[in-house]
């Protein structure tokens, strides 16, 4: 990611000085999503963090999963909405955080929430977090260039302006290729390897039938953004046309029948 920013930055300032404000932006970005993307979002969303005397069962589930998994327990939390979701955030399996919001508890039998809370158990193993988290931020960064370019000296230069310009116009649809590709071959990976850590594939595919019907009723508004959407099992938010052709999640169908014709 930071050679492709120097490289933008160095053609569109026409030189050395733009690369190294490139190098500068995409370490920092690079230091910020590393370190602080769990707690920023684990805030973003008002995320409580449980013990088992909070939840009995939801602490129960995830400790016997990371057992079976030999991943060090992550630390669990509880997010206060009834959108039925759940995510998994961290840098790695040592710093990592298992979040189910109110709704999901709800709605979705013990087996059912096992073979969630194995499928976000597996986004930490496979570090998945982390991957998406750089795929995103790709693709700001590369829109931040650009606009940055675009107001300063590249506006003394008619071919790099229309050069910043096309890239201010682009960056936002290779941003949502470049998560959507990422995320949807994790998600799929995803729905495997938890199925296989807890053995039930058929509840992880029940799970996500009831999953995407709740969501799609009660939607998430209260909190969060759609930015983050990537994270969840499901798109926690209200999709319009533009946002489904662009979806960070492959076809829940799609994901169901892989599910129902796996074999343990």
């Amino acid at each position: 990611m930071t050679a492709m920013l120097m490289a933008a930055g160095y053609y569109l300032s026409g030189g050395m000085e733009g690369a190294v404000i490139a190098f500068v932006i995409a370490g920092i970005m690079n230091f910020v999503m590393f370190w602080f993307s769990d707690k920023i979002v684990l805030k973003m969303y008002k995320a409580q963090e449980i013990g088992r005397s909070d939840s009995p069962q939801l602490y129960d589930i995830v400790e016997r999963l990371a057992q079976k998994a030999r991943m060090p327990m992550p630390k669990v939390y509880i997010i206060p909405t009834n959108n039925p979701n759940a995510f998994a955030t961290g840098r790695g399996p040592s710093k990592a955080a298992v979040a189910a919001t109110y709704g999901i508890l709800r709605m979705l039998s013990m087996d059912e929430l096992e073979g969630v809370m194995a499928h976000e158990l597996s986004h930490v193993k496979n570090r998945d977090t982390l991957i998406s988290t750089l795929a995103a931020t790709l693709g700001g960064a590369i829109g931040f260039m650009a606009r940055m370019f675009l107001y300063s000296g590249g506006r003394d230069n008619r071919a790099k302006a229309i050069g910043a310009l096309i890239m201010v116009i682009l960056a936002p649809i290779a941003a949502a290729l470049i998560q959507m590709a990422v995320s949807r071959s994790r998600e799929y990976i995803a729905d495997e390897t938890g199925a296989r850590m807890c053995g039930k594939p058929q509840a992880l595919a029940s799970a996500l039938q009831k999953l995407q019907r709740g969501a799609a009723s009660s939607p998430m508004e209260e909190m969060g953004s759609a930015a983050t959407a990537h994270m969840f099992i499901v798109n926690p938010f209200k999709a319009d046309l533009l946002a489904k052709l662009f979806s960070t999640h492959p076809p829940m169908e799609e994901r169901i029948m892989r599910l129902q014709t796996m074999r343990i």
